[in-house]
């Protein structure tokens, strides 16, 4: 199941409590298990390797999910068809995929995280030194999680639940959910699609963007293509290039 379409305009907690019930089955998007991950162009068919505990300089897999405990020294980690998951309180240097998913479990640490083919999910309190980036797949950052650089994606929606990111937000078909309390220094873009058909489509297909109650976005808001755009009355962001902005009351704005 792709999660861009599944958690599109529903309420940032129902969102989320769904987002994290389809993290640890396996089901972020479409490429998110691994059987489906070796059943991918170019790939064999059969089942992944067993997850297996990373050692003190790292772990790397071919065709295997990757599982990171606590209290392991922080190594980098890496696997080509499979997810890397880590245990609440686990360090990694870095972990990157590209078919698969990666879920860090509560307050874990980690320099950067990517994907291709995956989403991401960083429970609360995860810091991340640098980027966190996936092609196609959602991002979700769970209550006081912090990425240091640059979050950004293709396709796929992109959630903070009191969130904060450091470096920016980039998506081009992506929903986005600045959830209440969030705090993103940088700004957002959405990039026009290459395509440069987006302005033929309905209104239902514009990405919608959302800066929830309480939430801050410092820097410019540009937006290279048509989006719906609502901001908490609460809320405070920077100049907005491209959209208008709707103001609404309350938790969440109209449908």
């Amino acid at each position: 199941m792709k999660m861009m379409t599944t958690v599109r305009n529903l309420p940032l907690a129902l969102a989320w409590s769904l987002l994290a019930t389809l993290a640890l089955s396996g089901c972020i998007n479409s490429h998110d298990n691994d059987n489906a991950a070796n059943n991918a162009p170019g790939q064999g068919s059969g089942a992944a390797d067993d997850d297996h505990d990373s050692d003190v300089t790292g772990s790397h897999s071919i065709n295997g999910s990757i599982h990171v405990s606590a209290g392991t020294p922080g190594g980098e980690v890496s696997t080509i068809n499979g997810s890397i998951r880590a245990d609440d309180n686990a360090q990694l240097s870095g972990g990157h995929t590209v078919n698969g998913n990666i879920s860090l479990g509560d307050h874990a640490t980690a320099s950067s995280l990517t994907t291709v083919n995956g989403g991401i999910l960083l429970g609360q309190g995860v810091k991340v030194g640098a980027t966190v980036s996936t092609v196609n797949g959602t991002l979700a950052l769970r209550q006081d999680a912090k990425v240091g650089g640059h979050l950004a994606n293709v396709n796929g929606s992109i959630i903070l639940a009191g969130a904060t990111v450091n470096g920016g937000i980039s998506t081009v078909n992506g929903n986005i959910d600045i959830g209440a309390n969030s705090h993103v220094r940088g700004g957002i873009v959405v990039h026009k699609p290459s395509t440069g058909f987006f302005h033929w489509w309905s209104d239902s297909d514009k990405p919608r963007v959302v800066v929830g109650p309480g939430a801050v976005v410092e820097g410019a808001m540009t937006f290279e293509r048509a989006v719906r755009l609502y901001v908490s009355d609460t809320a405070t962001i920077g100049q907005v290039t491209g959209a208008t902005p709707v103001k609404f009351p309350g938790d969440q704005p109209p449908n």
